[in-house]
Parts: C-alpha cells; sequence; structure tokens
C-alpha cells in the first residue's frame, strides 16, 4: 500500500509543483481511454505513473520518436506449460513485453494438490512480473482419469479466496456440471460469486451457453470456430483470443469478428500453453496483437485487447494503461505493427540485462520433485485387441481437438500393431495409484522408427507416449520415469535425446537457454523420425488425453469420447 507521504508527492507531482523521479520525454504515449497516440511526457514516482502531460523529473529520458504502451497482460495462461520454473519464465515474459500475467496453476494442483498451489503462490512474490491466479476448479477434469491430487474440493479453496493475488475461480472445465447446478460445482461458483469466473467450454452452443453464463462463468477461450465464438459473444461472455503452441485460433476468431462486424470491446489476448522457446523465438502477448493488426484490427484495438481490456474483465483498477496512478510498467516500440520491444519498463524502473540475469527462484520443496511412480510396463500391458474396425485417434495440424474415425487398422495375431500410419498411443498412470494403461491407435502423428513420451499429459499428467513400434515405446516409457519426468525420444530400444522435467513431471531447473537450446535438438530429433512440422511432437501429444477437448481422447483408463457420461 502507498503512504500518505507517498500520496501527496504524487499529488505535487502531478500538479507539477515538483520534480519525478524520471520523466520519460516527448515519446508517443498510447491513451488505453481513448484509443489515441499523444506525444507528451510520462511522469514517474517510484512504480507509479503521476501524469501525462509535460514534466520535468530528477532523471529524464528522450522518448521522441518512441512508441509507449502499456505492459502487456495475458487473460489466461498455464505457468506449467511453458516447461520453465516461474523465476525463468518471469524474465522471458519481462522481456517480451508481458508484465502482467493471470495464470491458472490447473497443471500442478492435478499432481500436487495445495502443495503446489502454494509453491506458486511464493514464487509470485518474487517474480519480475506482475502475476495473479484463478484457483483451478476441476481437479480432476474429469471422473474418468486418475490424477495425483485426487479432488480439489470447495472446502480445499477456501484458504485462498481472500489472498491478494487470487482473482477468481479458473477455468470451469466442467462446464455441464455448472449448466445443471451440480452440487460439487455450485459450491465452488458460490464461494468465488463475489470475484471472478473463468470459463472454459469448447462447442457448446446455443440454450447451454445461455445457461453456462447464467451460472456465473463470464469468459471463454475455448472457441475455434466462428459460429461458437458469436454465439458465446452474444450471451455476454467475454472472449479470449488464444494463439498457444498447439492451439492457434487467432485468425479464425478475428477474421470471423472483423466479417461480422462485431464490437471487440469484450475480447482479450491469452496464450493458455506455450513453451518457452516460441516465446523466446517470436514474442508472447506481442505476436498477438501483430497478427491481429495484420489482420486487420485496428491498431488501437490490438493494443486494448492485449492490455487494458483484460485488467477491466478482472477489476485490476490500476493495470492496462498509461495513466495517472496505473503502475509504471511500460513498453517501448519503435514500430507498432512489428510489436518487438526495444525495452520494457517494470514498476518504475527500465529493465537491463543485469535484471534478466539476476536468480528469482525459489526452493521447490522435495515432494514436488519426484512425482513420476510407474509400475512394472511389458508389451503384454500395451497390447490391443483388435477385430476389424476400431475407434482412431486423428491429429489435425495446428490444433488440440481431433477427429474421431472408425477404421481398419494393421493387425498381427488379433492385436494393433502400429505402423507409420497408425502410431500406437499409451497413457501410463504415473501418480503410483492404479497402473493402469490405456492404449489406442493414433493417425496423423506419423513417427516412423521411434517413439516420443511425456509426463506431461492434459489434465492429469500421466505419462503419455505414442511410437511405430513396442521396443520404443518401453524405452520412452522407462527414460520418463528415470529423469523423474520429461520429454523423451527413443530410437533402436534406447533413450536418444532427453529433457528432464523434475518439478511435478512439468517443469525444469534450467535456465530458459537451456531449456530453449534443448528443446530445440528435441525438435530437430523429432523430424528426423518423420514427424510433420505441422504437429507439435510434444505440445500437441500432452493434449492427446485430455478429455474435456472435443472429440476422441485416451486416458490410462482405454479411449474416450468427448461428452460420454
Amino acid at each position: 500500500m502507498r503512504g500518505a507521504e507517498f500520496e501527496q508527492r504524487l499529488l505535487r507531482v502531478a500538479r507539477g509543483l515538483e520534480k519525478a523521479d524520471l520523466v520519460l520525454k516527448g515519446g508517443n504515449v498510447f491513451n488505453s481511454f481513448t484509443g489515441e497516440w499523444e506525444t507528451a511526457d510520462v511522469a514517474v514516482c517510484g512504480s507509479v505513473i503521476a501524469g501525462i502531460g509535460s514534466y520535468k523529473g530528477a532523471e529524464e529520458y528522450d522518448m521522441a520518436g518512441k512508441y509507449l504502451t502499456p505492459g502487456f497482460l495475458d487473460a489466461h495462461m498455464h505457468i506449467e506449460s511453458c516447461m520453465a520454473a516461474p523465476g525463468e519464465l518471469a524474465k522471458v515474459l519481462a522481456k517480451a513485453g508481458t508484465t502482467t500475467i493471470i495464470a491458472d496453476p490447473h497443471e500442478i494442483v492435478n499432481v500436487s494438490g495445495t502443495k503446489g498451489m502454494d509453491y506458486f503462490l511464493k514464487c509470485a512474490a518474487k517474480l519480475l512480473v506482475n502475476v495473479f491466479f484463478m484457483v483451478p476448479s476441476a481437479v480432476p477434469a474429469t471422473d474418468v482419469e486418475t490424477n495425483g491430487c485426487g479432488e480439489f474440493l470447495a472446502s480445499d479453496m477456501m484458504k485462498y479466496v481472500d489472498n491478494a493475488r487470487v482473482l477468481g475461480l479458473g477455468e470451469t472445465m466442467r462446464f455441464m456440471e455448472c449448466c445443471e447446478g451440480e452440487k460439487r460445482m455450485a459450491d465452488k461458483l458460490e464461494l468465488f460469486a463475489k470475484k471472478h469466473i473463468d470459463g472454459h467450454a469448447p462447442g457448446i452452443r446455443g440454450k447451454e451457453v445461455q445457461a453456462y453464463r447464467l451460472a456465473g462463468v463470464e469468459n471463454d477461450h475455448e472457441c475455434s470456430t466462428a459460429e461458437e465464438v458469436l454465439d458465446k459473444l452474444r450471451a455476454g461472455l467475454h472472449i479470449y483470443v488464444r494463439e498457444g503452441s498447439g492451439a492457434k485460433n487467432l485468425e479464425t476468431l478475428i477474421k470471423t469478428m472483423l466479417d461480422a462486424g462485431v464490437c471487440l470491446d469484450r475480447c482479450a489476448f491469452c496464450t493458455d500453453d506455450k513453451h518457452v522457446e516460441e516465446i523466446r523465438k517470436e514474442g508472447h502477448i506481442s505476436t498477438c496483437i501483430r497478427k491481429a493488426i495484420a489482420l486487420g484490427v485496428p491498431v488501437a484495438k490490438a493494443y486494448k485487447m492485449g492490455s487494458y481490456q483484460a485488467a477491466e474483465f478482472y477489476g485490476l483498477k490500476n493495470y492496462g494503461a498509461i495513466g495517472a496512478g496505473y503502475r509504471a510498467d511500460i513498453v517501448f516500440l519503435d514500430d507498432l505493427e512489428q510489436v518487438r520491444p526495444l525495452d520494457v519498463m517494470k514498476d518504475g524502473r527500465i529493465l537491463t540485462e543485469e535484471d534478466y540475469a539476476k536468480d528469482y527462484s525459489v526452493p521447490v520443496p522435495d515432494e514436488l520433485l519426484h512425482t513420476v511412480h510407474v509400475g512394472e510396463v511389458t508389451k503384454e500391458k500395451i497390447r490391443l485387441s483388435c477385430d476389424g474396425k476400431t475407434d482412431v485417434i486423428q491429429m489435425n495440424p495446428h490444433q488440440i481437438v481431433t477427429t474421431h474415425l472408425v477404421e481398419e487398422v494393421p493387425t498381427e495375431n488379433g492385436y494393433f500393431k502400429s505402423d507409420g500410419v497408425y502410431n500406437k498411443i499409451c497413457v501410463v498412470e504415473r501418480h503410483g495409484k492404479t497402473g493402469e494403461i490405456g492404449v489406442a491407435p493414433l493417425k496423423g502423428f506419423g513417427v516412423k522408427g521411434g517413439a516420443v513420451a511425456t509426463s506431461v499429459a492434459h489434465d492429469s499428467h500421466n505419462l503419455i507416449v505414442a511410437g511405430d513400434n513396442d521396443e520404443d515405446i518401453l524405452a520412452a516409457i522407462k527414460g520418463v520415469e528415470e529423469n523423474q519426468g520429461g520429454y523423451v525420444i527413443a530410437s533402436g530400444g534406447k533413450v536418444v535425446d532427453v529433457l528432464p522435467l523434475p518439478i511435478c513431471g512439468l517443469m525444469s531447473e534450467k535456465s530458459c537457454d537451456e531449456i530453449t537450446e534443448k528443446v530445440a535438438d528435441m525438435l530437430e530429433e523429432a523430424k528426423k523420425l518423420g514427424i510433420s512440422e505441422d504437429i507439435d511432437p510434444f505440445i500437441t501429444l500432452s493434449f492427446m488425453a485430455l478429455t474435456v477437448i472435443p472429440e476422441i481422447r485416451v486416458t490410462e483408463r482405454g479411449v474416450y469420447l468427448f461428452g460420454a457420461k
């Protein structure tokens, strides 16, 4: 909280009676309230903007020719999906111009419950970016899978309701339970009724959308079709336009809304799940803004969608604008359409290489480093009996939605035999509870002469592996277990590359440089095995167990058809 003395000083500075700590002189300043660009000074005291206009400061920086925009805000993301520990990830986000994120720790809580949530909250206090949380609402995501945590009920959430970093209830994946008033979900919705409630409802239309909104849900980030996004907008939901690593929906949604001529005031950007190496390569929310402008979104509106509008949706009073009383989180650009930050100001200070080099880590509790417990896995346990046509999972390029096929698949002695067209996908329970293994044919992955495995498998995060032969599948499984989580590529019956992810089997303790280099190497290795460049071998694979996304998935219990009871 700001003290009375500081508040008085802010007022004097705003009135021009006293010098600011620093002044950004003569830049092209974006006004989030009017959508205008104005040549003006920005006066900063401490971490707060005191005023916009003509000011003097103890320090002054010439901003002539530069564009000043509010720090970018990601309306919905999973830290875990970036694979870097929070302290490392925050540095990459800040460099990309993202100064605030709304994180849903759904992944780590599914693995480790309150231990994971508490770890993230401790991390947030040290990070280079502002982090707010939504409390995961769907742990487990469905009743057809086994997670590490078990159920995360309203009674477990009560300790977080009044935390200043907690904005509300995370994505309500159990959307039909919301619509039907199921008691467990109703208890969670009631607990957070005075805060904010995130949605997650792929494919619902018509009256179900109406019921979903009536239940208290405020937004949705799962739109993938034109009809869906318009239906949800018209029902009063905020739409978070997603551009992640696996799910890239921005082009479809933006084109739809522009063609329909609908207002974009209720839209913001999010990444949901995006790998750290991709953020480093192309940007974060900056990417969303750049792509939206290229598709025809007015420049001012694109920048509002990347900052101010998301802040408004969550009631973040002093975020998302360059204005008196707002946080001095500012991005400096030389080109509004390319959206490549020259510098970033965080809390009133322009970040330096020294800031990006600092260690912001928090010690990881030992129990979060030993979460992969796989029983004995043999060829017999990963066999799939086939007689005639069977259910097949079809992967789709640049999407996490799948297509349900029923086809003849290659067999040998009455069992499915994987090949380069039909790979075998297995989900192995890895929390040491049931030892179950689900198996299914997978089409569209295309691996030949090897297998790819990961302990990241949304949302229960069991071990998932796909390959064209059992020897490599078994080797990949063993590789994940030995590293207590990670990405593994196996070929010739042995592990050929691995990225350890020991923090709950989801995140690395290594630097982002090391993670990026290793992932780049593994992507090249995956290409050698024939995996299409239209399919991310790790991210897309990790979603093949996600039972809250259409149309067909596989869990440790077997094939699951979306919407099945």
